[in-house]
């Protein structure tokens, strides 16, 4: 049976794979075809999540806070595959503060990979999709950027700024066979998120806001990633879709 988004032959980069949400949705894409370039900083420990794929998925070393290395590692990703059709912005850094008390470090720390360092990757595989006349990109956001969340000033903004940037790159873009979207998910069970949502009190807060009465799995996150990045998908554009179980509905 066919897979329901199809991306046979295209070439798609995922940020932040070494774990993760990063590595479901590297997976995913490959598992409809796609052969995935899995960016990661630490590429020597984190590639080896996937011994298994090679086939299909390929570790490279990228880092997003580096401008510099990160349009190199991408031209050469271009040059030696011939494209890039598909970017999945996932890299990011979660953090909570006391608003008064954030520093300026806690600040960059937070910033430069959700905002400076999701642009400017954007910004070097725009190039290329620019110049091919295709490309479908997704900006991994947060139910954070659409509603406020306590000790969570400097997240909430840098995920409301990313889709800033999105609707403005989508208008930018569109002309030119370019689409730009981002997901907005929930909680997601992770192993990043396991401690926390395997504690019982937290887990019950949680719920209480998602009416549908579960947390995400990569899953969820996953089928509207595969529907953004497909060719079925080009007419949708400057758009943020929650994958919240109706958490911002309220």
């Amino acid at each position: 049976m066919a897979h329901p988004f199809d991306l046979t032959g295209q070439i798609a980069l995922v940020t932040g794979t070494s774990r993760g949400l990063g590595v479901e949705l590297a997976r995913a894409l490959a598992g409809a075809g796609a052969t995935v370039l899995a960016g990661m900083r630490d590429v020597g420990a984190g590639a080896r999540v996937f011994d298994d794929e090679r086939e299909r998925i390929r570790p490279i070393a990228l880092d997003v806070a580096d401008v510099a290395a990160t349009r190199r590692a991408v031209d050469a990703a271009a040059a030696s595959l011939g494209r890039i059709d598909i970017l999945v912005n996932n890299a990011g850094y979660g953090a909570e503060h006391d608003p008064l008390e954030v520093t300026e470090a806690d600040w960059d720390a937070v910033v430069t990979p959700n905002l400076k360092g999701a642009f400017f990757t954007t910004q070097a595989v725009g190039r290329h999709m620019v110049k091919a006349g295709y490309g479908r990109i997704v900006m991994i956001s947060s139910q954070a950027s659409l509603v406020g969340l306590t000790r969570s000033a400097v997240y909430c903004g840098t995920k409301a700024g990313l889709n800033g940037l999105m609707r403005s790159l989508a208008v930018d873009w569109a002309p030119f066979g370019v689409t730009v979207n981002a997901v907005a998910p929930t909680w997601i069970y992770t192993p990043g998120t396991a401690e926390r949502l395997d504690d019982p009190a937290f887990r019950a807060g949680v719920l209480a806001q998602i009416p549908v009465g579960r947390t995400g799995q990569p899953a969820d996150v996953a089928a509207a990633v595969l529907f953004l990045a497909s060719r079925e998908a080009g007419l949708v554009t400057g758009a943020v879709l929650p994958v919240d179980g109706g958490w911002t509905a309220r």
